[in-house]
């Protein structure tokens, strides 16, 4: 305990002052400085790393209902040496997916032998209990229990089945649960708080919408979760922006939600009516197969012929009002220099072709009812209510207003957390490595204050004052987020969306990664530099991130810069799943060091419950330290050594009379 100077204590007794409040004699204070030290030294808990979900709602609860495989290792580690493999596996499924897994039981159980399957269960789920709960604080666990069960929870967490004067207190705790028909409901609420205090923390490194089916379903579950935090990516921001009523971005989102058949996450997922858009698109290309706009489906998608004809003149409808809208953009900020991109002024409509970057290509469609040859980036009359009318419904959703505040309260372009420095996509470099320089206003931004720059003007984006923005171009900015050449969430040179639909030749379809790319993999320098730039110690930290799926199946490692940087997209989203060769890494950081596990497709929740088909995962220990990591050494245990030292100047203030104990 430090020696403070009267001199010091005065200086600082309007905050002792204040603080006394909370502790108000000396007794109370050391009490809790005993209580901060003694946290200190626990184990740190486990952070739980995830990318690119890609609204795979399926998968992604599974991975969190097995938190990446450590429910299972936690299973067997207790309790393997007690009974059969088959049982083990049987009570992992039990955990994941207690209602289901006990509904299934119920129906090949006698009442007797239930009875009897519940009191086993019940002990094998509190020792099991018992282990997650180890690093943690009796008050940190008691946050954790169910009210309905916290009392018994407890009791049955602290004391030792075998001690002897308790032995038969803690057996009538379980009898009375099984007797009481309230052992079903035990076994649930169990079994969340074992998947609660297995995963301490949870990260969401961007992309959690598009392409997937259930992006909506996602969302519900993370609003639910005790602690996390995500980081943006382009996906995300172009949800964002469509949040915000911005008609570019709401655009891409239809447009993308057409090309994989997931107008279900619109529909019913959010409300969003698309039926203006349907009798549009029928009318308008009711002669046009648009076989270059047939939306991608998977083997489980039940889609009828008649659905995928209009998805597809839908999906054709959208695209060229996508076009439309962004030249218009364009055009009003001559600052974003993406003049190039204005493609529909490039067509050459008497020769069917079109000049992308100096070369002449053959469009391989040239039915563009509602392109006006002189002025293309002008909507007609029914595309410009179509876009009204998808407008209004965006900013009327309430499911999807409500996730995305939710995605600004818990999110941001970058988070240093424990030594990492977590991020979507990229940090703007330039060719000779040296951080990018961009001018805003006034101002030149590089490094850690652009993004600080780019998080703040994405808040005003969608926050700013919509009344004296009737049109929303204030919301332009997460369009440019989405796909410029300068956004650390996109991390190309361009998004070649008009090109892949309406040129057969590959060679314009390439977008080309930022110097970001390139140069990172030659050593850790930049990594280094990146870290130290952000305030993360070179030695300790490392870059995570996700956005460019790593082509697992073709040799590319997930671990760069002499594993100073983590990518850790491996293809959740099933449309990658083939380029990957596996579906998603998730990461964990825990008291032992950083863990990478590479998945096996996911077959299906009834499958896991039924069979027992869990992920089959891989585990890599990318770094084990040779020092157990304890709380002191996270970013939670410097704000504790913080409070440990104001309580230490508030007990020396105490005692040398500059502040007077309350005792009553």
């Amino acid at each position: 305990m430090n020696n403070y100077t009267k001199s010091q204590l005065q200086e600082n007794k309007k905050y002792l002052e204040l603080l006394s409040q909370s502790f108000p004699n000396i007794n109370n204070a050391v009490g809790e400085v005993v209580n901060l030290k003694a946290i200190l030294n626990l184990p740190k808990g486990t952070e739980h790393f995830l990318t690119d979900i890609h609204g795979e709602h399926e998968a992604f609860n599974h991975v969190m209902q097995n938190a990446s495989g450590a429910i299972k290792r936690k299973v067997h580690d207790e309790l393997d040496n007690t009974i059969a493999f088959e049982e083990l596996e049987e009570l992992s499924t039990l955990i994941y997916y207690p209602e289901e897994k006990i509904d299934l039981i119920k129906r090949v159980k006698t009442k007797e032998s239930l009875d009897n399957w519940y009191k086993l269960t019940i002990y094998r789920l509190v020792k099991v209990c018992r282990a997650a709960a180890s690093k943690y604080t009796r008050s940190k666990v008691r946050k954790a229990l169910p009210k309905d069960f916290a009392y018994i929870m407890e009791e049955l967490l602290q004391e030792d089945e075998h001690r002897f004067n308790k032995k038969e207190y803690y057996h009538a705790i379980i009898e009375s649960l099984v007797e009481l028909d309230r052992a079903q409901h035990f076994i649930v609420e169990i079994s969340a708080v074992i998947k609660r205090l297995t995963i301490d923390h949870l990260h969401i490194i961007g992309d959690i919408y598009d392409r997937g089916a259930g992006p909506d379903v996602v969302m519900d579950t993370l609003m639910r979760h005790h602690s996390m935090d995500m980081q943006w990516g382009n996906h995300d921001i172009l949800w964002m922006g469509a949040a915000a009523g911005n008609a570019a971005s709401i655009a891409n989102v239809v447009r993308i939600a057409l090309r994989y058949a997931n107008m279900d996450v619109l529909e019913n997922g959010y409300g969003i009516n698309l039926l203006p858009l349907a009798s549009f698109a029928n009318r308008i290309y009711a002669e046009d197969k648009c076989q270059q706009f047939m939306p991608k489906l998977t083997d489980t998608q039940g889609v009828s012929d008649q659905e995928v004809t209009l998805m597809a003149k839908m999906h054709k409808a959208i695209s060229i009002i996508q076009f439309k809208l962004e030249e218009a953009l364009i055009d009003n900020h001559p600052e974003y220099e993406m003049e190039k991109r204005q493609l529909l002024r490039a067509i050459d409509f008497e020769n069917g072709t079109v000049t992308v970057e100096g070369a002449v290509y053959p469009l391989n469609d040239t039915l563009f009812p509602t392109l006006d040859p002189k002025t293309p980036w002008i909507l007609n009359e029914e595309e410009a209510l179509v876009v009204d009318r998808l407008v209004y419904t965006f900013l009327h959703s309430e499911k999807l207003q409500k996730h995305i505040r939710f995605m600004y309260a818990k999110g941001s372009m970058y988070k240093v957390y424990n030594d990492n420095l977590l991020f979507h996509a990229c940090i703007l470099i330039d060719n000779d490595g040296s951080f990018k320089v961009k001018k805003i206003g006034d101002k030149e931004y590089s490094g850690q204050a652009l993004m600080d720059k780019y998080d703040q003007m994405a808040r005003e984006s969608f926050f700013g004052n919509a009344s004296n923005d009737p049109d929303h171009t204030g919301t332009d900015f997460l369009w440019y987020l989405w796909c410029h050449v300068d956004s650390p969430l996109f991390g190309k040179d361009k998004m070649a969306t008009f090109e892949r639909y309406f040129i057969d030749d590959k060679t314009p379809h390439k977008e080309h990664y930022s110097a970001f790319y390139t140069l990172i993999d030659e050593d850790d320098t930049l990594a280094k530099k990146i870290l130290v730039e952000f305030g993360v110690d070179p030695e300790e930290g490392h870059l995570i991130n996700g956005h460019i799926p790593v082509k697992t199946i073709s040799g590319e490692s997930p671990i760069r810069a002499n594993g100073k940087q983590l990518v850790i997209d491996g293809g959740f989203a099933r449309a990658y799943q083939k380029t990957t060769g596996i579906a998603g890494y998730t990461l964990t950081y825990n008291s032992y060091g950083l863990i990478l596990i590479s998945h096996d497709p996911f077959v299906s929740v009834e499958k896991a419950i039924s069979e027992g088909l869990d992920i089959h995962s891989t585990l890599v220990v990318v770094e084990k330290t040779l020092k157990r990591k304890r709380v002191r050494d996270t970013d939670n245990g410097k704000e504790l050594m913080n409070q440990v030292a104001d309580l230490e100047m508030l007990i020396s203030a105490y005692r040398k009379g500059i502040i007077k104990e309350k005792l009553y």
